[in-house]
């Protein structure tokens, strides 16, 4: 009688828990609806104030926001504070998609439009559906986890073939290295899945290499971008 109970108790949870997550694609559809064009940046929650790269991340976004692009990032802290940063020093849309862990993970405080995830795989669908571009800055096994999602979403044309730029070649090195000597050479991988991406050094470079590919593809949508 007991064991009859739970099941059932656990039915009515998972049917409700479906009516969360279709809630969460609801929300995000509603809010985000309104922000192309935008780039997604991608990169380490525990990035520091004080690290070079926290300055690179704040130019590159604010220079993405000067040609009119919103920037959307995972919401947290180190990367997503500075993209975020960056985004609303240039006057664009900074949109943060936070998630709800054990540890709770703060949104940080230069997002102009936020919300909150309970499910990482909503939370995923929601970085890349309004993204014509992917920035992939330094960072973990979080940050690896969206780098190649991106790329799979790419190979398996579940997705347009959007830019897809890491940034800093010495830290991806041995990432690619390895892709190359092992993965690939296994076949696991093919030789053309590495056009797929760029690796850059400089702001200067990212953003200029966004504005040529938006605009040589002439998708140029509402708002007036680049000449």
């Amino acid at each position: 009688m007991s064991y009859g109970y739970e099941i059932n108790e656990l039915a009515k949870e998972e049917s409700w828990r479906m009516f969360r997550i279709i809630g969460e694609f609801v929300e995000g559809f509603d809010k985000l609806s309104s922000i192309e064009p935008a780039v997604t940046i991608y990169g380490s929650a525990r990035l520091k104030v004080e690290d070079e790269l926290y300055a690179e991340t704040e130019e590159i976004a604010y220079r993405l926001g000067q040609l009119g692009f919103s920037i959307v990032t995972g919401g947290g802290p180190g990367v997503m504070e500075a993209a975020s940063k960056g985004a609303r020093k240039a006057g664009v849309t900074s949109v943060g998609l936070n998630i709800s862990l054990p540890k709770e993970q703060a949104c940080n405080a230069y997002s102009t439009k936020s919300i909150t995830f309970d499910h990482f795989f909503t939370r995923k669908v929601m970085l890349v559906k309004y993204a014509i571009a992917f920035v992939i800055m330094p960072g973990g096994l979080g940050t690896l986890d969206e780098v190649t999602e991106v790329l799979t979403l790419i190979q398996t044309r579940k997705i347009k073939p959007f830019p897809v730029v890491l940034f800093n070649n010495e830290f991806w090195k041995g990432f690619l290295d390895w892709l190359r000597s092992t993965v690939l050479s296994r076949k696991y991988v093919s030789e053309s899945d590495f056009d797929l991406l760029r690796v850059l050094d400089s702001p200067e470079e990212v953003v200029e290499a966004i504005r040529k590919w938006y605009v040589g593809r002439e998708v140029v949508g509402k708002k007036a971008l680049i000449k």
